[in-house]
């Protein structure tokens, strides 16, 4: 049975150092910055500094794989925005009359545009997946329990929870490969494991909640409050998601990062391009360097 990748796992790394409130602020304006940001050459540039971050956090194996899955979702958002757009002004290649989606036109700009977006997506893709293998979900729940303690505790239960019910599939799965006249095939086989995998996530937490009841969670009142002091790590991290942030605002107030696709292409590539793309690779590495007290 393959092993649960793309899941937390405590590592020794910095990003795992750093408490979970200022790594989620960190990994939500990486997400910021992805989607302020237009120009190819500075979301390559931000792509550069995720995969550096990945393999600075011990993940980058798992972050390449999600970046090859991505692949699934890039490829068609760029054929579908070269059939469907009409904007450019630089065709490749003429298919002739669509009927009712008149000529077929494939221009450089749609298909540009669409690489674009698709670069955009798979930076979503990526920094969500960082985010899942480096933050830990029990300590992010933490933080809400004070406002909110059982429904805190709920998340987290349910967060805990998919994994178990992601191994329960695999092991049904592998029961059923096993009779002596084989799985069930097609939709049948899918339903028979979906309706096996609903009825013991059932029992499973109808004995959670008879735990729960039993340990006096039932009237557990507001959490208190724990001080845990600020870290190095803490400080470095909210310090590259201000620069990330503020890169990001100012390139795209002063034009350094202007893109547009139609009618004509115009992506220039200006010395405060650069120094963007520069600054927002060492903004996302920088945090990294620093491995006191981790390896």
């Amino acid at each position: 049975m393959k092993p649960m990748t793309l899941f937390y796992r405590r590592l020794p790394s910095p990003l795992h150092a750093a408490r979970a409130g200022v790594a989620a602020l960190w990994v939500a304006a990486l997400t910021v910055a992805a989607l302020l940001l237009f120009h190819p050459l500075v979301l390559l540039a931000l792509l550069t500094g995720v995969l550096w971050a990945g393999a600075g956090a011990g993940v980058g194996r798992p972050l390449l794989r999600s970046l090859r899955t991505g692949a699934i979702v890039w490829l068609p958002i760029v054929l579908v925005n070269v059939l469907v757009s009409r904007e450019g002004v630089t065709v490749f290649a003429r298919l002739g009359s669509l009927g009712p989606f008149g000529q077929g036109n494939l221009t450089v700009e749609a298909l540009l545009y669409g690489a674009v977006i698709a670069l955009k997506v798979t930076l979503l893709i990526l920094i969500t997946t960082l985010a899942s293998l480096t933050i830990d979900p029990d300590e992010l729940l933490r933080i809400l329990r004070r406002l909110s303690f059982r429904s805190a505790l709920t998340a987290s239960l349910a967060t805990r929870m998919i994994p178990v019910l992601v191994a329960d599939a695999q092991r049904l799965a592998e029961a059923q490969r096993t009779r002596p006249d084989g799985p069930p095939r097609g939709a049948r086989g899918r339903v028979a494991l979906l309706r096996a995998v609903i009825t013991g996530s059932l029992d499973r937490a109808m004995d959670v909640a008879a735990t729960l009841e039993v340990r006096g969670f039932a009237s557990a009142s507001r959490a208190p409050r724990l001080v845990r002091p600020w870290s190095r790590h803490d400080i470095a991290f909210l310090a590259s998601a201000v620069a990330v942030l503020a890169l990001a605002g100012c390139g795209r107030l002063a034009g350094a990062a202007s893109f547009n696709a139609y009618p004509e292409l115009h992506a220039p590539v200006s010395v405060g391009t650069l120094v963007l793309c520069a600054g927002l690779i060492a903004a996302v590495a920088l945090p990294f360097t620093d491995r006191r007290g981790i390896d």
